[in-house]
């Protein structure tokens, strides 16, 4: 006998299905089904994981969807072709993007706009016979393939459901299909189910009641089991609907934005122009030869995969960033490339790195490459908006971030599932970090004083350990933006994200990965805006002074200002004061971690800098790479490789594995996988902390190096390697990027430290210090740093370039701090006071700076009013005897046609 399930939720249908979508794929294919659909609640979000799931185990995957209407109907509807794909999709968009976000509201009315290509499945309740046929009459006026699905789950209403089902399909002429509502691909997870029910309607599971399902009935039933109780008709029906259904997730084609081209020319050819004239700009005194041949060999590979429209879209960006003076930098193998030095997307100059732009960019994974691009964080809505607004709501949404269950929220909310004490559940919950596996849980239950023998609590610990990694909600990814050249919604649903004015897709970025579709990330980094306040601060005292040169280090012409580009590489004394871990402020490398790591790596090259972004991370430390890797730099150790393949891939870093990249590269030249299959470890890499995933490569990789001629110790520590990069190991193309702003942030503090200081103070809160530390920082420096001063200062810090400008030139000018430091004021007030100045008395700042008691309590308390007052203790009693006017004599005020004036209290 034959069967299809056309009615299957997963744990995507947040709170309510117990089984991820690839357990419910393989066990339907275990079990022999034809095919089976997954029908999520109003949402295709598990629908990709259920795709390539599919494609695994080779069973027909139907994509669909499930509907609870506010009239009381329960429809699933599935797509048996694009058309029809486009329009589910479509109708989930508009019925999630009038509501909240999370939540859909459906009416009969929706389903009468353009989604007649879908087959339909009634699932009638169990109402009066007569109010069903007239919703029978309803729905077969809206769907011209209607199905009656008759769903037996050995409940007491059964015979019931049956019957109902049997006269609807004699008076309306509507055939009846068996599915079967499932849940769980196994019994054994209703107890599960149960508690994510009573999550759901937050209760507990005692009290669920009629809420929860009386049995484990709905889980996939063999074949066997379904002959008992659906005659052969109905269940060779499903047969039927699934052979109509041929769409598959991988039919969707993702079409680039055309707009960006001019007509006149080809991608391709726009492309090339666009590079030329920015390799114009870089190398001004004529491109090098070897630069020509690595701008040849890039465009040839992008001609050849057709990202000509992905590269031209990030350069759209990146060039509206810098027309409005915003500071950006691309990030990734693609990113850090010769063809996106020239179009800007980067400021890492190829000849400074040897990264393999094929490395993410090549022909066997068929995929866009994934490039980053950090803007600054204060300026990063502006390029946000730009992006809706270049390219409409309807073809631009953020990525979607899956939220799952982790130590901390699932001990909260099965806790409190299960009745437990809620200071006992807290208290628990508390004692754990976030790095805390699955094995620390034991642990964690003695410390806090529970028994991990008791019944109550071995219970506890089992539905702990089930839920972790389940899907908890979907969130807005923090910056990856999805562009498409029709409206997006007939690729992927659209939702309303928390923040106003924000879009996600339903789909993450592995998700988006998997199909192929362009994702353009647009993120903030504090350290820009620093940086770019920093060069302003620079260029200004610059052109103050007349100073267009920095000696020997820095020539250049007296119109051009200091940009990320032109200050000076691989300067000595910046890398020596980084030797010494004098690196307070300096991006990346400013933490306890980072400065004992500075003098021991002694950082001489740009190339040292990379490895030290790299190495100071959880993956290098817990794969044991760090010493080793220090000896060897020190000579402490011999350098040595197992074979040349392996020399290839570490000879940089001296035959230790230090980047994702390196471990990749590892399991293709020392355990013989395909290019295919050491793409699969990197995904795995990703994943495996959270849903395991490994274990299936562990063997492999082990058995490869060996039969390779690699010892046994070798393979091991190096499978220990990799589980260390699934703990936060960090890819080499990244660490470039990176390091250039370690670089530049460590040049602005070795030669501009009070526009260093400066910036970084105008910029917070970003980093590990708070203002008081960096300001301690910059007095060590020798920078004269002045007091908040509501007569000199203004809202941000600024240095006293006026000051300075009689002093010694080489000297570096007084740093003014800002009211911005003035805790509780805002910034409105502020402003104020900076246009309003100077004050004769305090009196006089509050009446013309419009400041009411709180904001001159505020001033007071920083010692802000020094300069109005004798002291601090004065300027506290000035302001307690400012009274402000009452409304009969702030309507007294000139205009008011009145004599009376606001008085002060004796």
């Amino acid at each position: 006998m034959r069967f299809a399930e056309l009615h299957v939720v997963s744990n995507f249908s947040f709170l309510r299905g117990a089984s991820h979508p690839e357990e419910l794929v393989r066990r339907a294919a275990e079990l022999g089904y034809e095919a089976i659909a997954l029908t999520d609640e109003c949402s295709f979000a598990g629908l990709v994981k259920a795709h390539m799931a599919a494609k695994e185990v080779g069973i027909r995957l139907i994509a669909g969807a499930e509907f609870r209407l506010e009239e009381g109907f329960r429809l699933v509807l599935l797509a048996p072709d694009r058309s029809a794909y486009g329009q589910l999709s479509a109708l989930i968009t508009r019925l999630r993007r009038r509501s909240q976000k999370g939540t859909y509201q459906a009416r009969l009315d929706d389903f009468r706009w353009a989604i007649d290509e879908c087959l339909a499945l009634w699932v009638p309740g169990l109402a009066d016979i007569g109010t069903q046929m007239e919703q029978g009459r309803q729905l077969e006026r809206l769907f011209p393939s209607l199905w009656i699905a008759l769903e037996l789950l050995r409940e007491e209403h059964d015979l019931d459901k049956t019957a109902h089902a049997l006269t609807l399909s004699m008076r309306l002429d509507l055939p009846i299909v068996a599915a079967n509502d499932v849940h769980l691909h196994r019994p054994e997870r209703q107890p599960l189910q149960d508690v994510l029910t009573a999550i759901r309607h937050k209760t507990t599971v005692a009290d669920l009641g009629h809420r929860g399902f009386p049995n484990a009935e709905r889980h996939l039933r063999p074949i066997e089991v379904l002959t008992t109780l659906y005659p052969p008709e109905m269940l060779e029906e499903s047969c039927r609907i699934a052979e109509r259904c041929r769409f598959s997730l991988d039919e969707l084609r993702y079409e680039y934005p055309e707009e960006l081209v001019p007509p006149h020319l080809t991608p391709s050819e726009y492309l090339r122009q666009l590079t030329y004239a920015g390799a114009a700009e870089r190398w001004p005194d004529g491109i090098t030869d070897e630069a020509r041949e690595l701008i040849e060999k890039e465009l040839a590979l992008i001609r050849s995969l057709g990202y000509e429209y992905y590269f031209l879209t990030v350069q759209d960006i990146v060039q509206f960033a810098r027309s409005r003076g915003i500071l950006c930098q691309g990030r990734g193998s693609a990113a850090n490339s010769a063809v996106c030095y020239c179009l800007h997307i980067t400021e890492v100059d190829p000849s400074r790195m040897h990264l393999l732009f094929e490395r993410f960019v090549n022909q066997e994974r068929g995929e866009p490459p994934d490039i980053d691009v950090d803007f600054e964080h204060e300026r990063r809505e502006e390029v946000i908006q730009y992006i809706y607004k270049r390219y409409g709501r309807d073809r631009a949404a953020l990525a979607a971030t899956l939220i799952t269950y982790r130590p901390r929220s699932a001990i909260r909310d099965v806790g409190k599932a299960l009745g437990m004490g809620l200071d006992t559940v807290d208290l628990l919950a508390k004692s754990l970090a976030w790095w805390d596996n699955r094995e620390a849980l034991a642990e964690r239950f003695t410390a806090v004083g529970l028994d991990p023998d008791s019944a109550v609590v071995q219970q506890f610990r089992y539905f702990v350990d089930q839920i972790l990694g389940f899907p908890r909600h979907l969130s807005q990814h923090v910056g990856g933006f999805v562009i498409s050249r029709g409206p997006l919604a007939q690729l992927v649903p659209v939702e309303n994200a928390a923040m106003e004015d924000r879009t996600v897709i339903q789909w993450d970025k592995d998700d988006l990965e998997a199909l192929g579709l362009l994702k353009v990330d647009v993120l903030g980094l504090g350290m820009l805006t620093a940086i770019r306040k920093a060069l302003e601060v620079v260029n200004e005292k610059n052109s103050r002074s007349g100073d267009r040169s920095h000696g020997s280090l820095w020539e250049r012409s007296p119109d051009r200002e200091l940009t990320v580009s032109t200050i000076p590489p691989e300067d000595p004394e910046t890398y020596r004061m980084l030797q010494r871990g004098d690196s307070v402020g300096v991006f990346q490398v400013e933490s306890r971690a980072q400065m004992a790591m500075l003098p021991r790596l002694k950082p001489r090259h740009f190339y040292d800098l990379v490895i030290e972004v790299a190495i100071v991370r959880p993956g290098p430390i817990q794969g044991d790479m760090v010493h080793p890797y220090l000896r060897r730099r020190q000579g402490l150790e011999p350098v040595d490789y197992p074979s040349e393949g392996v020399r290839r891939v570490l000879e940089r870093t001296l035959g230790v594995p230090i980047f994702q990249e390196q471990v990749i590269e590892l399991a293709v030249v020392a355990a013989g996988f395909t290019p295919g299959e050491a793409d699969q470890l990197r995904r795995a890499m990703a994943a495996w902390k959270r849903r395991g995933g490994l274990g299936p490569f562990e063997k492999k990789l082990i058995d490869g190096m060996i039969a390779r001629g690699h010892d046994r110790d070798f393979a091991e520590r190096v499978f220990r390697q990799i589980q260390g990069f699934g703990e936060y190991g960090f890819p080499e193309s990244h660490a470039a990027s990176f390091a250039l702003l370690v670089y530049v942030s460590a040049w602005l503090k070795c030669h501009e430290p009070a526009a260093f200081y400066c910036g970084l103070l105008n910029s917070l809160p970003m980093g590990f210090y708070s203002p008081s530390q960096i300001i301690q920082d910059a007095r060590r420096h020798g920078i004269e740093v002045q007091p908040v001063d509501v007569q000199r200062s203004d809202w941000d810090h600024r240095l006293e370039l006026e000051t300075a400008a009689d002093a010694d030139p080489g000297r570096q000018p007084p740093l003014r701090l800002g009211l911005r430091l003035v805790k509780g004021l805002a910034e409105a007030a502020g402003q104020r006071i900076a246009a309003a100045r100077p004050f004769t008395d305090v009196e006089d700042l509050a009446r013309r700076a419009g400041l009411d008691d709180r904001a001159l309590r505020f001033l007071a308390r920083a010692g802000a009013l020094r300069s109005l007052s004798r002291h601090r203790y004065h300027a506290h009693w000035e302001v307690a005897a400012i009274r402000e006017p009452i409304a009969l004599e702030r309507c007294a005020e000139p205009g008011c046609g009145s004599d009376l004036r606001p008085r002060t209290a004796e």
